[in-house]
């Protein structure tokens, strides 16, 4: 009777190290919460990637930037950023969020106005920011309730950032 019972423990023991809890990912599969996934196809970091042709979820569908910088509105942008966004993003470093400097190089200026009114919007129906997201651990943008012209506002400084 002993034996019985030494080997059914022996075999249940074996089924629990044979299961175990180590859970392999698959490359270029990221998790985020419990139940989601998210193929990463693109090599290049969401921060660094260039998608000038995408204008993003949101109310700006269109926006045309003036050839000269508008120095007032340079102001205020610049003040309206170190109010609400400095403390998740720095000039011309990696941050919680990603660095401005060049933004204008890489997300069009439609984008950038949606993603500073409506990052929740952004976020759950734009890849390039369900991407940054990702690259940047799942930390969200907060939503600072900006009306469009402080939006433009801080364009503008970003215009000056190169």
């Amino acid at each position: 009777m002993t034996r019985i019972i030494k080997l059914t423990f022996l075999l249940l023991l074996g089924i629990l190290v044979s299961c175990g809890g180590k859970e392999e990912k698959k490359k270029g599969e990221i998790q985020i919460g419990k139940n989601s996934k998210v193929e990463t196809k693109n090599e290049t970091p969401a921060s660094k990637r260039i998608t000038l042709d995408n204008k993003g979820v949101g109310k700006i569908k269109s926006l045309t930037l003036d050839a000269t910088i508008d120095n007032a509105m340079v102001e205020r942008g610049a003040a309206l950023f170190k109010t609400n966004c400095a403390a998740c993003h720095k000039i011309d470093k990696r941050f919680i969020g990603p660095n401005p400097t060049g933004i204008l190089k890489r997300r069009s200026p439609e984008w950038i106005m949606n993603m500073i009114l409506d990052p929740k919007l952004m976020t759950e129906e734009d890849q390039c920011a369900k991407d940054l997201l990702i690259e940047f651990n799942g930390a969200a943008m907060a939503n600072q309730n900006m009306t469009e012209a402080q939006a433009r506002d801080i364009l503008e400084y970003f215009r000056t950032l190169k």
